[in-house]
């Protein structure tokens, strides 16, 4: 038995024993592996996210509008608000192509969903296979393929030509019917997924319940369907109207001048940097206002709906004359949809110079892709895109991670304002970023320790940076939303510090959607035009760019084979980012058993 302690060993109880030294020290300790509990520590993980976002994104844009009014005052903005010049009618002819690409993307893309999800015919297996093959063609291998088509001197035009012996090439897209036909085909995507999703999640007895009441399809379609696809039909026209606004390398390749994008680069290339600069200050605050105001129609409204219903069904093509023109159009979509890709790949092996008057190449050659990968000068391109998107993409994770995690899991005030800076990203069109990087890096500052960035190798990572961030960025607070934030709650009880529970359970659950979205800006950086064309030098060209060269030196093969380079890398993007989507849903499953 041991003694009871006597009143010598008792300490007084005089209050709280003052720590020593060394007592002090696992406090402090404590304090710093608190994390995300502390009241700091928000704040201290945020500001220099903030810091990037403003130094990069934001500031840039002040510089922009102060190039542009820095010279001569406002003079340049009043050609947007007079009749005359180009400005007033390039940004006119800018916002009607960008409103008729989506209508025209709503047609095709709603009308496709519809057909694919509610009905069963020959071919739709293979037309579901292959509807999303136009986004998988980079912007400026998808506007060479359609010039290579449907142009005064594409295949399609001259074929029809010679087959009805006409002196010009029959039904040539040119103008601003060949940037709509390109934006169409490239763009419907965007809409037929958003509305394919809100056709699957639709309850149909709401349908059948409207038919039986004695509404027609017509009331239908306009009363039930279209207010349940608001949502869809939204977020479609705003990816549409904002990629349109921004398209640079269709109106380059069928002649329409009087664009925003084709103006801001005429004059760049000019040397007008102010009058570039309002261009691109207009050409952003329509973007942004455009965004913002339909972020604005979405959430005014509910449009869920209270019925308990199961899926819609496939119905059945029973009539015999639908059941062949089905099987007729399945075979005419499935020739549409490939030719884009398969004429790429037929020029590819063209030899340059070959093909001049005839329909199609007359010689042929393995020398486009030997000399790429042969010739030092030739594969550079290759090897500047694929270091610089390397760059961006890194550059891209560590940023848009953490600022999904902030967002998302993190209670501070400005929280808002940091998400909206990332949308503000997101809205920028490339020539924007470019001009708006050309204005603040043309002279040394803090955000890029006082060098010069423009004419360096650096300021092309930089604008791959600014404009792939959000892509990251979405997809890590997609898969965060999914993920339980009591595991990462349960590791810090038992011990863990914030930033060992951050690394070793959360962010290994967040790797898959954080592949995903790395995945996809790296494959837009290997493939981006808008902006590179506009920073670029002789030593940093990316492939996109020396496409373009070789297009205007009349090398159009090697301009092809580069672009297979293109396409094929990116489908394989696309296999990786599925396998990855299952690995997120098995991340998603263990967490809900370990939870």
């Amino acid at each position: 038995m041991t003694a009871a302690p006597t009143a010598a060993t008792v300490p007084p109880v005089t209050g709280e024993p003052k720590p020593s030294g060394r007592d002090r020290r696992p406090r402090l300790a404590d304090r710093l592996s608190g994390g995300a509990s502390s009241r700091w520590f928000p704040y201290v993980l945020v500001f220099p996210l903030a810091l990037i976002l403003f130094g990069y994104v934001v500031q840039p844009m002040f510089a922009t509008f102060a190039e542009s009014v820095g010279v001569d005052g406002v003079a340049n903005y009043t050609e947007f608000l007079s009749g005359e010049g180009v400005a007033r009618s390039s940004l006119l002819t800018s916002l009607l192509i960008s409103a008729a690409s989506v209508l025209l993307c709503g047609i095709v893309g709603v009308a496709m969903a519809f057909l694919l999800k509610r009905f069963q015919f020959p071919g739709r297996r293979l037309i579901e296979a292959i509807i999303l093959v136009p986004a998988a063609l980079p912007p400026l291998i998808g506007a060479i393929s359609f010039q290579l088509l449907y142009s005064e001197t594409g295949i399609l035009p001259r074929g029809l030509q010679q087959l009805f012996g006409t002196e010009n090439p029959v039904l040539p897209f040119t103008g601003i019917a060949g940037v709509l036909v390109v934006h169409t085909f490239t763009m419907y995507p965007f809409f037929y997924l958003a509305a394919s999703a809100a056709l699957a999640g639709m309850d149909p007895s709401v349908e059948e319940a409207a038919y039986n009441l004695g509404a027609g399809r017509v009331r239908v379609w306009r009363t039930v369907l279209l207010p349940m696809l608001t949502p869809a039909l939204v977020s479609a026209s705003l990816l549409v109207f904002m990629t349109s606004l921004a398209s640079y390398t269709a109106p380059l390749l069928f002649g329409v001048d009087r664009t925003m994008t084709m103006q801001i680069y005429i004059n760049r290339t000019n040397g007008d940097l102010p009058m570039a600069s309002a261009y691109a200050s207009v050409l952003a605050v329509v973007s942004i206002l455009f965004l913002l105001g339909m972020r604005w129609y979405e959430g005014r409204r509910s449009y869920r709906s209270q019925s308990k219903g199961v899926a819609a069904h496939r119905r059945e093509i029973t009539n015999p004359f639908g059941k062949w023109a089905a099987l007729a159009a399945s075979i005419l979509a499935t020739v549409v949809l490939l030719a884009p890709v398969g004429t790429i790949a037929l020029v590819a092996f063209s030899a340059d110079g070959s093909w001049t008057t005839e329909v199609i190449p007359s010689a042929y050659t393995w020398q486009n892709f030997v000399t790429i990968f042969s010739d030092p000068k030739a594969f550079q391109p290759i090897l500047n895109s694929l270091q610089m998107s390397l760059l961006a993409t890194v550059g891209c994770v560590v940023v848009g991670v953490l600022i999904a995690y902030a967002v998302r899991r993190l209670d501070f005030r400005g929280r808002a304002l940091l998400d909206v800076a990332v949308m503000l990203a997101w809205a920028l069109p490339g020539t924007v970023v470019a001009i708006n990087l050309i204005s603040a890096f043309s002279t040394g500052n803090a955000f890029s320790f006082g060098q010069v960035l423009i004419g360096t190798f650096w300021i092309m990572p930089l604008a791959y940076f600014v404009r792939f961030l959000p892509l990251v960025f979405r997809s890590s607070s997609a898969t965060l939303a999914q993920i339980d934030p009591s595991l990462e709650e349960a590791a810090r009880n038992l011990g863990a510090s914030w930033w060992r529970a951050f690394g070793t359970v959360t962010l290994r659950l967040m790797v898959p959607g954080v592949a995903a979205g790395a995945l996809l800006a790296f494959v837009n950086g290997v493939g981006e035009f808008v902006a590179s064309v506009l920073i670029y030098t002789s030593q940093t060209a990316p492939i996109s760019v020396e496409i373009n060269n070789r297009m205007y030196s009349f090398e159009i093969g090697t301009a092809a084979a580069y672009g297979m380079l293109q396409v094929v890398l990116i489908f394989v993007v696309m296999v990786v980012s599925g396998r990855l989507q299952n690995g997120r849903s098995a991340s998603r499953e263990a967490a809900r058993w370990s939870a």
